[in-house]
């Protein structure tokens, strides 16, 4: 498989007035298959249908990218540690879906720059809160007793797939919670894998596994068309139960 560090490595622009993408099964495992275009929404579904998402720094062309292997969680097979499980049965905690999704995705930015520099920048954030606002993105939140925001997550559904962007901890295990939320519920909803992107020890704990990123793509196109993932997730509920 070629490398995007070989001399003769191309990496195409992107047209500004087209949607199309490269076919990521070419592309080098690193995964840099495209740059440039823009972040109109349309043209970030139109990437996540192809197994292709955005990221980058800021003062950098849109970068598109398609890592192999790829990460994913199926939802059932989250790992949940007796520590864990303690946590979660205390319930000093209240789990909301898109309660406050523009809320989250600026925490989610605020506590990466604090931390390592954000790939998060404005015009980012912008296009994501577009795509809730037309249905497709969606935030998971979690308060404690005092309504105080705990943690959180945001991605994207569509179909049977849930694409992960970022993830947030205020306090010790807020995401991690909120993941387990997520799960569940997509468990039920007959959702086929979380999409994670690309490889951390963190989720890698949880239960994510690396797949080849061919299988992946086959795997999307199922899941794609298995149902529209457009629908109000407000009125989700979730309570943690033992398995």
């Amino acid at each position: 498989m070629a490398s995007i560090f070989d001399e003769d490595y191309f990496i195409p622009p992107l047209s500004k007035f087209s949607f199309s993408f490269p076919n990521p099964r070419f592309a080098s495992d690193e995964g840099l298959l495209a740059y440039g275009g823009g972040l109109e929404p349309n043209r970030i579904l139109s990437a996540y249908r192809k197994g292709i998402f955005p990221w980058f720094n800021e003062n950098d062309p849109i970068l598109w990218w398609s890592p192999n292997p790829r990460l994913i969680l199926y939802p059932n097979e989250f790992k949940v540690t007796k520590s864990f499980r303690k946590i979660l049965r205390n319930k000093k905690y209240k789990v909301y879906f898109d309660r406050d999704f523009e809320k989250t995705i600026l925490l989610c930015a605020k506590t990466r720059e604090y931390k390592e520099g954000t790939w998060l920048i404005k015009s980012m954030r912008e296009a994501y809160t577009e795509l809730y606002h037309m249905g497709f993105a969606h935030s998971v939140e979690v308060y404690d007793e005092e309504d105080n925001f705990w943690g959180g997550l945001y991605g994207v559904a569509m179909g049977k797939a849930f694409f992960g962007e970022s993830m947030v901890s205020i306090k010790p295990n807020g995401s991690k919670i909120a993941l387990k939320a997520l799960s569940d519920v997509l468990a039920i909803k007959g959702y086929h894998f979380i999409d994670c992107q690309v490889p951390t020890t963190h989720l890698q704990s949880l239960g994510a596994k690396l797949i080849d990123r061919d299988i992946y793509l086959d795997k999307l196109e199922v899941a794609l068309s298995s149902g529209d993932g457009i629908e109000d997730w407000q009125n989700l509920k979730w309570e943690y139960k033992d398995d």
